[in-house]
């Protein structure tokens, strides 16, 4: 069988336990038609690049997957009806990552390097201006 990532999009106004129940729907669906759902993670509500069908923010979820391509098939056409779902996307992959996704090393990642930074913010030295350098004489 195939290794597939599946990403979906809920509605910003669903609860977390409907945006829960959706990725219970579709791992059923996989279950169904002899595939399994190896993990499933939830990212949270997060903001949207632009807006899609009046919504802001969304919830995403992803959905690691081992199954047949009928089975992602029939994932993608029940995941298209649903309302709750404004986007989704599946892609098929040579292995599944092992721990934690990008998505969530990353938000660890952020809560790390704003304690790391200082009080002030500092990024760094600041690049001389242009009176500095001809002082300087460059």
């Amino acid at each position: 069988m195939a290794l597939y990532e599946h990403v979906f999009l809920a509605r910003q106004d669903l609860a977390q336990a409907q945006v829960d129940a959706l990725a219970e729907a579709a791992t059923k669906i996989i279950e169904d038609n002899q595939g399994k759902v190896v993990k499933t993670e939830t990212w949270g509500l997060r903001n949207l690049a632009y807006r899609i069908a009046k919504n802001r923010k969304a919830h995403y979820v992803m959905l690691d997957i081992d199954a047949p391509a009928g089975a992602v098939a029939e994932l993608e056409r029940q995941t298209s009806i649903n309302e709750d779902v404004i986007r989704y996307m599946t892609v098929r992959v040579d292995a599944h990552e092992g721990g934690p996704s990008v998505m969530m090393r990353k938000s660890d990642r952020d809560r790390g390097e704003r304690g790391e930074r200082g009080d002030r913010g500092d990024r760094g030295e600041r690049r001389p201006r242009r009176d500095d350098r001809e002082e300087m004489g460059l």
